[in-house]
C-alpha cells in the first residue's frame, strides 16, 4: 500500500500533467518519480504517456480508484493488526469522508485492554517532545515528566505541601533541611541517595532556564546519605513549592538514558507509539493499569477513553486547558499597544465563535482573583508599517481570528507562521514579531505556576519582564514575602501588565474529554490530564448481595 501513491490519486484527476509537477506532488526527485510511475503502471493503477520534448504536458489516466482499493486494505489491517501497526495508516492522504470512516473504525482499538496484562490504549495526536524534566516546556510532555518522576514534595491545588520522595522537613526563613525515604529505587534499580538529589537540584539551578527562579538558593549539600540541606542566606519562601514542581523532578542520567523513580518508565518511544509500563519496583502505591500505549493519530481524531465493555456508554469529563493572552512587544509604541489592546476587549466576546471551547476572558491570568476590567475609547493612531503577528499552529484559529478583527479596524498586519516546536525552543524569535497568542497551562497550584510563568526561562513573558525595571521591583518580593500572601503581588503583577497593554487576557480554554462509565477512579492532575497512576476498570462479573 503506497502512501504516495494515494497522495497522487487525492491530488491529480485524469489529464494532462508534467512529470516535474508530479515529483513536487510526492516530494521525490524527477528520477525516482519516473520509477515510480513505471511500476505503478505495471501494476495496472494507472496508464501514462510521457510528452515528447522538453516541458510537454504528459497524459495521466487512472485505471483504478485507489482510495477504495486501499480502504478495504486498512479495514482488514484494523481488524487483525495490533493498534500500534495499524494507526499508521490513518495518517495517509485520505479524503475527508474516507478518514472520518477509518478513524471511527480505528476506534474500537483503543481503551482499556485484558490480555495477560491491563493495559489502556490512548490517542496521540503528537509525539512526545522530550522527557527530560529540563526540557519540558510544553504540558504534553511536561504530563509524562510528572508521571515519569518524583517530586521530593507535593503541591496540591491548595498549596499544600505534601511528602514524596522525602518524608519529613525543617525548615527556617534561609535554610531547608530534607530526610529522604529510605530503599527508593530509579527504573536501572539503583538507590536513590542524597547525592542523587543534590546533583539533580544543581542541574536545575544551574541550567539557565531556571536560573532566575533558584537565584536566592545559594548551596545545596548532602549532610548525610539521606540528608540534604539547602540554604538561601537572603530568603526564598518558595523553597518548598520550588521543590514539587515538575522540572525539580528528581533522576539519574547514565550515558544516553535517563531514569526516574516514578509508577511507570518509558519502555518504548517512537514516531509511532509511546509504551509506559508499570515499574514493580515503585516504592509508592502500585498502579492498578500494567501498560498505557500512547498510539499516534491524525490531529482530527476524537480523544476518547474506552474500555474493551461491547456495550459502552460516556460520560464528559471537563478539565481547566489553560488560559490564552495576546503578548505585545515592549519595541511597539505605548499608543498602538493600547489601541490594539483596546479592539482587543472589544471583541474578545466573540472568541467562541471560533471555538466553542474558548469562553472569553475579561479578567487576567488568574481564575477566582483576576478583577473584570473595561476600556474606554482609544483612537486609531498612526501605523507607520504593518503589525507582525505571529501564528503557531496551535494557535492557529484565534489567531486567523485576531488577524480579522486587526484588519477590519485599519490595522495593517502580517503573518509570520512559526512552528510550535520552534516557538519553544526560540522564544528570541519573539524579537522579529509585534504580538502573538500564547497558551498556557498551570501545573496544578495557581499561585505558584503563576509565579513561575513570571520566571522561567521557557517563558515569553519572562524574557519581557527581565528588561522592565518596575517589574523587578515586584518580582524581588516574593523571596521574602510568605507564599500564603502572595496574592496581592500576583494581582500588582496582573494589572500591571494590562494597563501596559503587554498581556491581553482573550480567552480560558476547557478541555472535555469522554470516558467509559467502567473506568474508575478518574482524576485530573498535572497539566488539566488524567492521572494514570490512579485509573482501574469493574470486571465485568455479577455482584450479588
Amino acid at each position: 500500500m503506497d502512501r504516495s501513491l494515494l497522495t497522487l490519486w487525492n491530488t491529480v484527476p485524469s489529464g494532462k500533467i508534467k512529470q516535474e509537477e508530479i515529483a513536487n506532488i510526492i516530494g521525490f526527485s524527477t528520477k525516482q518519480t519516473k520509477r515510480y510511475i513505471q511500476k505503478w503502471c505495471s501494476e495496472g493503477w494507472m496508464k501514462f504517456i510521457a510528452g515528447k520534448g522538453r516541458g510537454n504536458s504528459s497524459q495521466l489516466m487512472w485505471l483504478k480508484d485507489v482510495e477504495a482499493c486501499f480502504e478495504e486494505q486498512v479495514i482488514l489491517i484494523l481488524e487483525i493488526e495490533s493498534a500500534e501497526i495499524s494507526s499508521k495508516y490513518l495518517m495517509y492522504d485520505w479524503t475527508t469522508d474516507c478518514r472520518q470512516r477509518l478513524m471511527k473504525k480505528f476506534q474500537n482499538k483503543l481503551g482499556f485492554v485484558q490480555q495477560m496484562d491491563d493495559k489502556l490504549i490512548v490517542p496521540r495526536k503528537n509525539p512526545f517532545l522530550t522527557f527530560h524534566p529540563l526540557k519540558s516546556a510544553d504540558a504534553h510532555s511536561a504530563n509524562m515528566v510528572a508521571t515519569i518522576y518524583n517530586r521530593l514534595v507535593s503541591v496540591d491545588e491548595s498549596g499544600i505541601v505534601s511528602p514524596e520522595l522525602c518524608h519529613s522537613w525543617d525548615i527556617t526563613d534561609t535554610k531547608l533541611r530534607l530526610y529522604l525515604k529510605k530503599d527508593i529505587s530509579f527504573h536501572d534499580g539503583s538507590i536513590l541517595t542524597a547525592e542523587d538529589v543534590v546533583l539533580c537540584l544543581r542541574k536545575l539551578k544551574n541550567n539557565i532556564q531556571f536560573s532566575v527562579l533558584c537565584k536566592p538558593i545559594e548551596k545545596i549539600e548532602a549532610v548525610a546519605p539521606l540528608i540534604v540541606d539547602i540554604s538561601y542566606p537572603t530568603g526564598c519562601s518558595y523553597c518548598l513549592q520550588l521543590l514539587g514542581s515538575m522540572n525539580a523532578s528528581i533522576y539519574k542520567e547514565h550515558l544516553d538514558f535517563i531514569y526516574g523513580t516514578g509508577c511507570y518508565y518509558v519502555e518504548e518511544n517512537n514516531p509511532t507509539i509511546t509504551t509506559l509500563v508499570v515499574f514493580k519496583d515503585y516504592y509508592g502505591e502500585r498502579p492498578l493499569l500494567d501498560k498505557i500505549e500512547f498510539v499516534q493519530v491524525p490531529v482530527d481524531f476524537e480523544n476518547v477513553y474506552r474500555t474493551s465493555t461491547a456495550q459502552q456508554t460516556y460520560f464528559p469529563i471537563k478539565s481547566d486547558s489553560g488560559f490564552g493572552i495576546i503578548l505585545m512587544n515592549p519595541h511597539l509604541d505605548i499608543e498602538i499597544r493600547q489601541y490594539l489592546h483596546y479592539i482587543i476587549s472589544k471583541y474578545r466576546n466573540e472568541i467562541n465563535t471560533v471555538d466553542e471551547r474558548l469562553l472569553p476572558n475579561e479578567e487576567g491570568c488568574l481564575i477566582g482573583i483576576s478583577k473584570k476590567y473595561r476600556l474606554n475609547h482609544i483612537p486609531r493612531p498612526e501605523f507607520k508599517r504593518p503589525i507582525i503577528l505571529k501564528l503557531i499552529d496551535y494557535t492557529n484559529k484565534p489567531t486567523l481570528w485576531l488577524k480579522g478583527i486587526l484588519t477590519k479596524n485599519g490595522v495593517p498586519v502580517e503573518i509570520k507562521t512559526v512552528s510550535f516546536e520552534d516557538n519553544l525552543m526560540n522564544r528570541d524569535s519573539n524579537n522579529e514579531v509585534d504580538l502573538y497568542i500564547h497558551g498556557e497551562i498551570f501545573e496544578m497550584n495557581q499561585s505558584y505556576s503563576f509565579f513561575h510563568f513570571l520566571l522561567n526561562g521557557y517563558s515569553p513573558i519572562a524574557n519581557v519582564l527581565r528588561k522592565q525595571d518596575k517589574y523587578q521591583c515586584v518580582l524581588k518580593k516574593y523571596a521574602n514575602t510568605p507564599f500564603e500572601e502572595w496574592t496581592s503581588l500576583h494581582k500588582k503583577i496582573d494589572r500591571m501588565l494590562i494597563e501596559d497593554s503587554l498581556a491581553c487576557p482573550l480567552y480560558y480554554s476547557k478541555r472535555q474529554i469522554p470516558f467509559s462509565t467502567d473506568l474508575m477512579n478518574i482524576n485530573i492532575k498535572h497539566f488539566g490530564y488524567v492521572d494514570f497512576s490512579k485509573l482501574w476498570v469493574k470486571p465485568d462479573i455479577q455482584f450479588k448481595s
